[in-house]
């Protein structure tokens, strides 16, 4: 039984890491080294091998710790992601979550069968831990960048949609190595069920939670994205005992909720953006402290995983995206940003844990070298994506925060609300005085900032292209307003 002492030292190094954490993040912008990688030395440098802040090595805790802020980051990546994106670039995403992870597990296996000398089973191990990659890492280098809209939207829906890919080749070549009676066959109907299931759950338990969040009237908004969370839990966690892949689940949920209109939607998106930064510090510390720098550093290991990590960024990656995305709209330029922007992170070293906790043999090596090659790519691949996108010519127009809705009250049954819209060129309401708008009886523009400055609006204004406007209106008039303000200058 812990003492008040250790409870206290507990909740104070907690403190203490949450605080070095989000600092950290200001650091990582600053220079240009991706936030996980910070997190991982903090870890490393607080563990048993380090400073001694923190002893740790159970690696079933650092894999149940890491499977939890998976599902939040999938499922917080996913609210924020707009439908309209993920279906332009559908086929290619999904190409590259597929057909992408197996090239990248079959090149990087031989890469690994002559570098460490292993079988080709455990080489292939190799390749399935490292072969997709990171939403967390992607979702948190491409936020706020400028990149062209198909490419950012391509690599969110592909590190979104692959993990269950490369869950499933890695514990299907484990499986292989540990159980005798193994059958490929077996294995690939696993494959199918998996996929099936796992799209097919996730679509009907994000429209059962949308339902559910909109008509269940709870007492407080601080509830609504509790409920919401709840729900990418309980999806992950049905799914997983049914033998279907949870984090697919997660991130179709994730999908189908973000993209209706939900009461509180404004606190469901803002709570679940600060919780998977929370988590997304907690994983990456704690799989920092599973690491000990003495066998990490050891020059075999550098060595010769700088070597297949070189192989997975320059080789394995690029022949990936080229074969798996032919005749689907990219052209060279924008087929080797995507080749370089093939993040490792989480994923992997929580997959690496898996042969730790399943008995397989040189488990240590498998979770040393892929620890050293995630870090090898966060900061060569993490901390230069700007700068490729920028000498390829594939910025995009600055990035705008999508609108959301900010409620008025926090009891749940006020029958109004106050949503943000944001006005670009090609709307029809863009030239035209306030005044002139058709608007419902029960609409009133409150607010217009333009510029990051305050318009008090009055009838003679006139709305500008970049303009956000607060509007105050009646619930049940929400979704023709919208309609109305969506209205482009081609439709009239």
């Amino acid at each position: 039984m812990l003492s008040s002492i250790n409870i206290d030292y507990f909740i104070l190094l907690m403190a203490l890491l949450l605080i070095i954490g989000v600092l950290t993040t200001k650091f990582s912008t600053r220079l240009g080294v991706p936030a996980l990688v910070l997190f991982l030395l903090v870890g490393m440098t607080m563990g048993s091998d380090g400073l001694g802040f923190i002893p740790f090595n159970n690696p079933y805790l650092a894999q149940l710790i890491g499977i939890i802020a998976l599902v939040v980051i999938l499922f917080e990546g996913g609210l924020q992601t707009k439908w309209s994106a993920v279906k332009a670039v559908a086929k290619p995403s999904l190409s590259l979550a597929t057909i992408g992870v197996l090239l990248t597990t079959i090149v990087v296996a031989v890469a690994a069968k002559f570098i460490f000398g292993v079988s080709w089973l455990e080489g292939f191990l190799f390749g399935a831990i490292v072969g997709s990659t990171d939403a967390a890492a992607i979702f948190a280098v491409l936020k706020g960048q400028n990149i062209k809209n198909n490419l950012s939207a391509t690599l969110e829906a592909e590190s979104g949609t692959n993990d269950p890919m490369a869950v499933f080749l890695t514990l299907s070549f484990i499986q292989l190595l540990t159980i005798s009676e193994s059958s490929y066959i077996m294995l690939i109907g696993s494959f199918f069920w998996q996929m099936g299931a796992g799209l097919a759950l996730g679509y009907g338990l994000g429209l059962l939670a949308s339902y559910a969040i909109n008509k269940i009237n709870l007492d407080s908004s601080g509830l609504y994205p509790i409920f919401a969370l709840a729900f990418a839990l309980l999806t992950y966690s049905l799914n997983d005992l049914i033998g279907a892949s949870g984090l697919l689940a997660v991130y179709v949920a994730a999908l189908v909720i973000g993209n209706r209109d939900l009461t509180y939607k404004h606190s469901i998106f803002r709570f679940n953006e600060g919780f998977a930064w929370m988590m997304q510090i907690l994983m990456f510390v704690i799989l920092g402290l599973l690491v000990f720098p003495a066998q990490l550093l050891s020059f075999d290991i550098i060595v010769k995983g700088f070597l297949l990590a070189l192989i997975l960024i320059f080789v394995a990656r690029p022949i990936a995206v080229f074969l798996s995305t032919p005749r689907m709209g990219f052209n060279t330029r924008e087929k080797i940003f995507l080749s370089w922007a093939g993040l490792k992170g989480a994923v992997p070293i929580v997959l690496a844990t898996f042969p730790m906790t399943m008995g397989v043999e040189n488990s240590q090596l498998f979770f040393n070298v892929v620890f050293f090659v995630v870090l090898t790519s966060a900061l060569i691949q993490g901390s230069t994506i700007s700068y490729f996108a920028e000498k390829l010519g594939l910025n995009g127009p600055e990035k705008v925060e999508p609108p959301h809705t900010l409620e008025l009250v926090s009891i749940g049954k006020a029958n109004a609300e106050i949503i943000e819209f944001a006005v670009n060129e090609n709307m029809k309401v863009a030239g035209q005085a306030l005044k002139d708008l058709e608007l419902p009886s029960d609409v009133l523009i409150s607010a217009v900032i333009r510029n990051g400055d305050l318009v008090t609006p009055h009838g003679e204004t006139v709305i500008k292209p970049g303009d956000i406007l607060y509007i105050l209106v009646a619930k049940q008039t929400i979704k023709a307003l919208k309609r109305l303000l969506n209205e482009t200058k081609d439709e009239s």
